[in-house]
C-alpha cells in the first residue's frame, strides 16, 4: 500500500469541524431558530463576480444568477440555520457564513442545471451545508469538544473499531462537498503517460515527489477527483497531506482536513507571526518532518509538494493568475529527504488549474476565517516529464510554469499569464 502526500503549506481548506467519536450528523432545522429577529429573505437576483478577468472587464464579466424557488428555499433555510446556531455563540461569523451558503447554493444550481445530478440538487446541497454547520459548531467552535491535531493524523474513514467509534467517512464527505462543482465533462487530466509511470514506480515501492503549484482550498479534492478520473481512486484515498496551521485551526477547514491523512506543520510564511511561539512551532515542524521521512523510508510514498508554500494569487492589475514562485530551499529539501530515505525517489512537475473553483482572496491573510467563494467550473492537472537532472532549480518550476500555461489555455482560453 502506498501513499500520496501533499506537502503543501495549505493556507486553508474550506470546511467545518468534527471529533473522532461515534457521530452521525443530526438534521438541523431552520425552524429551530430562537432568534427574535427574522432573517430577511431576498427576492432579488444574486450577483456572482468571477475572478478571471482584468479590472477593466470585470463589469462585463459579472454574471447575474437568479435562483429558482427550490434553491432559494434551500438558501433561506441554510441561512436561518446558521443564524440560529451562531447568533449568540459567534455572531462575527454570520456574514461570512451567509456568503458561504449563498455561493454554495448558487454553484450547486449551476451544476444541476447542466447535468441534473441529484448530488447537486437543492436537498443534497442543503444537507451538506447543515452537516457542515453542525460539525463546525460542535467540533470547531466549542472549546470542550474542539478537535486537536497531533503532528500526524490518519484519515477518519468511518471505521469504528480503529477510530474511537466514528462511523462517518470524512474523506468521501469532503470529496462530495466539491465534486459537483467540477464540470466533469470539461475537466482534464494531461500527462497521463507520466502519471502512469509515476504510479508504476510507487507500486514498485519507490517514492514519487510531485512539485506542484497550489491554487485553491479545494486542491486536495481536485487532486482526488482528477486521479479518480484517470483511474487511480485507491491512490487518491491514501493521500497524506502536510497541512499548515489554518487547516487545523480554522473551523471552516477542520472536517476536510480530518478526512485526510495529515502531517501537520507550520508554514514558514506565518511562523514568525507570533515570536513567542516560534520555538514551539519549529520543534513541531522538526517532529513532522521526521514523520514524513519515516514514510519515505517505507517506500511507495508519493509526495505532492507545493514549494511556493501557499496558494497562487490573482494579479489585480492584469486580472490573470500566475503561479507563485517555488522556494528553491523547499525543492532542495525534498531532494535531500529523498536521498536520506535510501529509497529510489522520482520527481515530477505538476501543474494545477483550480483557482476558479474557489477563488482565494487577492492578498495573503495571516488569520483564519477568510471569505469562501465557490464556482461551477472545469478544473485540471498536468503531470510533466520526470526531472532527472541535478538542476532541480529552476528546472522544476520552469516545467510547471510551461505546463500551467498550456493547461490554463485549454480550460480558460486567453487567461494564461505571460511566460
Amino acid at each position: 500500500m502506498f501513499r500520496l502526500a501533499l506537502v503543501s503549506i495549505l493556507c486553508s481548506t474550506s470546511a467545518l469541524a468534527f471529533a473522532p467519536s461515534s457521530l452521525q450528523p443530526r438534521q438541523l432545522s431552520a425552524t429551530s431558530t430562537s432568534s427574535s429577529t427574522p432573517l430577511p429573505v431576498s427576492d432579488q437576483p444574486l450577483t456572482v463576480r468571477f475572478s478571471t478577468t482584468s479590472p477593466e472587464t470585470d463589469a462585463a464579466a459579472t454574471t447575474v444568477v437568479e435562483l429558482t424557488p427550490e434553491y432559494q428555499a434551500a438558501l433561506d433555510q441554510a441561512k436561518a440555520t446558521v443564524q440560529a446556531v451562531l447568533e449568540k455563540a459567534n455572531p462575527a461569523l454570520l456574514e461570512p457564513l451567509f456568503h458561504f451558503c449563498t455561493e454554495y447554493i448558487t454553484a450547486s444550481q449551476s451544476s444541476y442545471m447542466k447535468y441534473k445530478d441529484e448530488g447537486a440538487s437543492p436537498k443534497a446541497a442543503l444537507q451538506r451545508i447543515l452537516e457542515g454547520v453542525q460539525f463546525g459548531y460542535k467540533y470547531g467552535m466549542l472549546p470542550d469538544s474542539k478537535y486537536t491535531f497531533g503532528v500526524t493524523h490518519d484519515a477518519l474513514r468511518g471505521n469504528p473499531e480503529t477510530e474511537n467509534g466514528n462511523t462517518l467517512d470524512y474523506y468521501e464527505w469532503g470529496c462530495n462537498f466539491f465534486r459537483y462543482f467540477m464540470d466533469k465533462e470539461q475537466s482534464v487530466v494531461l500527462g497521463e503517460d507520466n502519471l502512469a509511470k509515476a504510479m508504476e514506480q510507487a507500486n514498485k515501492g519507490e517514492n514519487v515527489v510531485f512539485f506542484a503549484n497550489h491554487q485553491s482550498e479545494a486542491d486536495p479534492q481536485v487532486m482526488s477527483i482528477m486521479l479518480e478520473k484517470a483511474g487511480y481512486k485507491k491512490e487518491a484515498e491514501e493521500v497524506i497531506y502536510v497541512a499548515g496551521h489554518k487547516v487545523t485551526t480554522d473551523p471552516l477547514a477542520i472536517p476536510f482536513s480530518m478526512g485526510r491523512n495529515l502531517i501537520c506543520i507550520h508554514s514558514k510564511k506565518h511562523i514568525d507571526a507570533d515570536p513567542e511561539t516560534k520555538g514551539v512551532k519549529n520543534r513541531q515542524n522538526l517532529a513532522a518532518m521526521g514523520g514524513m521521512l519515516e514514510k519515505l523510508k517505507q517506500g511507495g510514498c508519493i509526495l505532492w509538494v507545493a514549494p511556493s508554500g501557499g496558494r497562487d494569487r490573482r494579479d489585480v492589475e492584469s486580472g490573470k493568475t500566475p503561479i507563485a514562485p517555488f522556494d528553491p530551499k523547499t525543492v532542495d529539501m525534498f531532494k535531500l529527504m529523498g536521498r536520506k530515505s535510501k529509497v529510489p525517489t522520482h520527481y515530477y512537475p505538476l501543474a494545477m488549474v483550480s483557482y476558479e473553483l474557489c477563488p482565494p482572496p487577492d492578498f495573503v491573510e495571516a488569520g483564519v476565517g477568510e471569505q469562501r467563494n465557490f464556482r461551477f467550473v472545469p478544473v485540471g492537472i498536468k503531470v510533466g516529464n520526470e526531472v532527472t537532472s541535478d538542476d532541480f532549480n529552476p528546472a522544476a518550476y520552469e516545467e510547471t510554469l510551461k505546463d500551467y500555461y498550456e493547461l490554463r489555455e485549454i480550460l480558460f482560453p486567453g487567461t494564461a499569464p505571460e511566460l
